[in-house]
């Protein structure tokens, strides 16, 4: 069966090939992560650490596939297994999510590379220059102006509120289960629910807890199966998308492809754009 890599996170690039790259930080070591031949190859920075960060792999046969879904899944069914490499920093899902808060995920994408780039760790790789996630400490660091010149002055507050409260309480939060993830990230100032869900399910890979009411989500899957007619507000297709996959595994399945479905749909439009 053929494999699809899930690219949702802002940190994937490419390389001059045109293969999907990311770097991510586990155990303090840093990994280099491509995508090749429908295999995912992880290379550690330090080559005395093989505890390579972990891939969650999430087969077809789990979406709910019925009569009245069966447009949207033979469409998903061609993605294979989706392979998704389960975020192992919790910080940088949160700081991810809020960079991506409200707003179009070019521009998203744009002002993440400019964040970690202007303050994170880089690390020289095969495919150039990469970069980590801010600390919680250099985001406190950061100043308006230099949160400003990488184009996040609107998470800039947010970022603040959420590093002051990630050091105080990162070890719980890593502990928890995904419901209860959201519940706390909720409580942070500048984060809200949509947010915390987006990234708790950033760090523990279950998309049952992904907000299903989410625009991009409706999106994909409208774009996906444009012969289904989907519910145009939010809680009415959360309503329709938790009927169709009413057990929790379904649920995680139904969405990570959907949104993988979009990663590659919006991957193809700007290689068309740019010929």
């Amino acid at each position: 069966m053929s494999a699809t890599i899930n690219t949702d996170h802002l940190g994937w690039d490419e390389t001059p090939a045109g293969e999907p790259v990311r770097l991510v930080e586990h155990n303090g070591v840093a990994w280099v992560a491509r995508w090749s031949d429908e295999t995912l190859v992880m290379r550690p920075t330090d080559p005395a650490r093989m505890d390579a960060p972990p891939v969650a792999y999430t087969s077809p046969v789990r979406l709910p596939y019925e009569d009245e879904t069966q447009p949207l899944v033979d469409e998903l069914m061609r993605l294979g297994t989706v392979q998704r490499l389960t975020n192992p920093s919790l910080w940088d899902a949160i700081t991810t999510a809020l960079l991506r808060q409200g707003t179009p995920v070019t521009r998203a994408r744009k002002t993440h590379r400019a964040y970690y780039s202007a303050y994170g760790r880089t690390v020289d790789t095969f495919a150039g220059p990469m970069s980590l996630v801010p600390t919680p400490e250099r985001c406190l660091a950061v100043s308006d102006e230099g949160f400003a010149a990488v184009g996040a002055a609107a998470a800039r507050d947010a970022l603040r509120s959420a590093a002051e409260a990630y050091r105080s309480c990162a070890e719980q939060w890593q502990q928890l289960a995904p419901e209860p993830l959201v519940q706390h990230l909720a409580g942070v100032r500048g984060i809200d629910t949509t947010t915390a869900a987006v990234a708790a399910a950033d760090f523990t890979n279950d998309h049952s807890i992904y907000p299903h009411g989410d625009l991009a989500l409706r999106t994909w899957a409208s774009r996906a199966a444009p012969a289904l007619r989907f519910p145009s507000a939010d809680r009415e297709f959360e309503a329709l998308w938790r009927r169709w996959a009413p057990d929790r595994l379904a649920l995680h399945t139904l969405t990570l492809f959907t949104l993988t479905w979009g990663n590659h749909a919006r991957a193809h439009a700007h290689a068309r754009s740019d010929r």
